[in-house]
């Protein structure tokens, strides 16, 4: 593919994370669910917020993603790298249709998140394959330990909320794997406790706003 053509899909993906838009190649899970009629308007606003968090996620895995493909080294690496990105455009339509289902909207510093772990995913991807890859490997587990919260904390009811999130929760423990298997290197305590305390500060924030 010409550098131009890759550079007008790349700037396609951050245009639809950022402003809303994405497409997903996979159908969304849940369709079969009722949309929200059980839920009263405490529940749905809660689901919401846990789903505009998720759609925070997913805009900041593509800015990561789009940022290590950009440096990786190994062709295959970069490859891997792609097919998971894309398996997350999946996850970042289903939250924005879910969220427009729930009569809500997407977060408001969205620029700002994908802008953010852009630098991040950059330098990471500098740093080397090994630790792009582990820094793959264990945002995927943090993300990961989110979504297994967020099925505790969904209403019973919103069963097409659970259903996407459950998928997701799937997708990104095969990245991690995938992350981990391609050679990525365990990241240093420190880094990992860094980037817990910027992720509470994303969660917190998104969920309102």
């Amino acid at each position: 593919m010409a550098l131009i053509d890759r550079f007008i899909m790349e700037f396609d993906t951050a245009l639809r994370s950022v402003v809303g838009g994405a497409h997903a190649h996979r159908p969304m899970p849940g369709l079969e669910a009722q949309l929200a009629s059980l839920l009263d308007a405490k529940e749905r606003e809660h689901a919401a917020g846990l789903m505009r968090v998720n759609h925070v996620g997913e805009v900041c895995a593509q800015a990561l993603y789009q940022a290590q493909k950009l440096v990786a080294r190994n062709p295959e690496i970069r490859q891997m790298l792609d097919h998971s990105a894309q398996e997350e455009m999946d996850h970042l339509a289903w939250c924005e249709t879910r969220l427009q289902e729930l009569g809500s909207h997407t977060s408001y510093f969205n620029p700002i998140w994908y802008a953010g772990s852009f630098a991040i995913g950059l330098a990471a991807g500098l740093a080397g394959d090994k630790w792009s890859l582990g820094f793959v490997a264990e945002t995927e587990k943090q993300v990961e330990n989110h979504l297994e919260s967020h099925l505790k904390e969904l209403p019973v009811d919103d069963q097409r909320s659970r259903a996407i999130v459950d998928r997701m929760r799937i997708d990104e423990i095969e990245h991690g794997q995938a992350a981990i298997s391609a050679g990525g290197a365990v990241l240093p305590e420190p880094i990992q406790k860094f980037m817990q305390a910027m992720s509470k500060v994303m969660t917190t924030t998104a969920y309102k706003i």
